[in-house]
């Protein structure tokens, strides 16, 4: 019997098999093609380290399209580390100017490098990237160089000025995550749209409630939550300042590593009253004692094994938005955590409280939706009305 060697892609296909937990697999072939044996490798390296998921998705994804741009715009391979000036063409091919392109065709990603990557379905969008699409990607360039022992050239001048001139030039306003923000009053209307007797309405009135309710949480989190994560806490009144108040049922919720946390870190939210009714409901009626919490459901009602993934979160608040009569364009799940800090401002409840439970590091960005309601509600835009 002749044995047929495999092929360099097939080869590295099964080494990502490895990574099936963290990789999209529809994506495997794909990326096997895209990718080095030397890429494949560090990938696999920093999955042993520890890195997170998303992250780790993140920088494959990432390093494929760069493997694929460099292919297409140089003829050779990424090389490691890169020199300055194809970071610089790197800017110059997806920062550009939508002004000076319709003057002159040669400006910005040459024709033949940008069909070649609409072949490879990596690029869609027309017009110049989004500068946090660019600046992410020389991120993961960045962080990639780094693993593998050789320092680029990410911090020269010359490449800061360029991002920053190529974005002033772009005139591309940033893009919310999600347009609008689920606040309460649209939380409420798509939990009317999932008030049926199904599992999966069970599921998806379980998975909105905690989603909000604990702060916001990112959609990398509501599918990563475990059983093991739940613990009871000590019923707590409705209203602590009133002991005569109704006592309302209490439950932690171990979150791990997170966006901003590592697992040491042991970071907890809470979860009163409501959603920790509905939350035990659906796992009793799910008869799910350990694992994911929130699973994937086939069509004829049968509960999988499996969690469901981030972009499955996603998909379940679009799919309730349309059933709710609303567009489910102008939402993803990224609006809970929006939606969570502005309903909080709105309530007049402390930022620094809001963000206990939203777990914000950054004040700042915390700060952007309270400044949002405080104009909305403030007297300064209403001098004259």
């Amino acid at each position: 019997m002749t044995i047929v060697p495999s092929t360099p892609i097939a080869s590295r296909a099964e080494e990502l098999d490895a990574l099936d937990a963290i990789l999209p697999f529809d994506r495997r072939d794909q990326l096997a093609a895209l990718l080095t044996d030397d890429d494949v490798a560090t990938l696999k390296h920093l999955a042993q380290e520890g890195m997170g998921e998303n992250t780790l998705r993140a920088l494959a994804s990432d390093l494929g399209y760069l493997e694929a741009w460099c292919r297409l715009a140089t003829g050779d391979p990424l090389p490691w580390p890169a020199p300055e000036a194809l970071l610089l063409k790197f800017v110059a091919h997806h920062l550009w100017d939508p002004v000076k392109r319709a003057e002159d065709p040669s400006h910005g990603m040459p024709a033949d490098v940008e069909v070649g990557l609409r072949a490879e379905r990596l690029l869609r969008a027309d017009g110049p990237h989004a500068p946090g699409t660019v600046r992410r990607r020389l991120t993961s360039w960045s962080i990639l160089t780094r693993w593998r022992g050789f320092t680029g050239a990410f911090g020269a001048p010359s490449l800061k000025s360029a991002v920053r001139l190529a974005v002033k030039a772009s005139n591309r306003p940033r893009q919310r995550k999600s347009k609008k923000a689920v606040t309460l009053d649209i939380l409420t209307k798509l939990l009317e749209a999932c008030a049926g007797d199904r599992l999966v309405d069970a599921r998806d009135r379980a998975l909105l409630l905690a989603a909000f309710a604990s702060g916001g949480r990112r959609r990398s989190e509501v599918a990563a939550l475990r059983v093991e994560d739940l613990a009871d806490e000590e019923p707590v009144r409705a209203n602590p300042a009133d002991e005569n108040s109704p006592p309302l049922p209490c439950l932690s919720i171990r979150l791990g590593r997170t966006k901003t946390t590592t697992a040491d870190e042991n970071e907890h939210v809470l979860l009163i009253g409501r959603p920790v009714t509905v939350l035990k409901r659906w796992l009793s009626d799910a008869q799910i004692k350990d694992g994911p919490v929130f699973r994937r459901i086939d069509q004829w009602g049968n509960i999988d094994r499996r969690a469901l993934t981030p972009q499955s979160v996603n998909l379940v608040l679009k799919a309730r938005c349309e059933q709710a009569g609303l567009d489910p364009a102008l939402f993803s799940a990224h609006g809970l955590r929006s939606g969570y800090l502005t309903e909080a401002a709105n309530r007049g409840i402390p930022l620094p409280e809001a963000m206990q439970q939203s777990l914000h590091k950054s004040v700042t960005q915390a700060a952007s939706y309270y400044n949002n309601a405080e104009r909305k509600n403030g007297r300064a835009a209403r001098l004259i009305v």
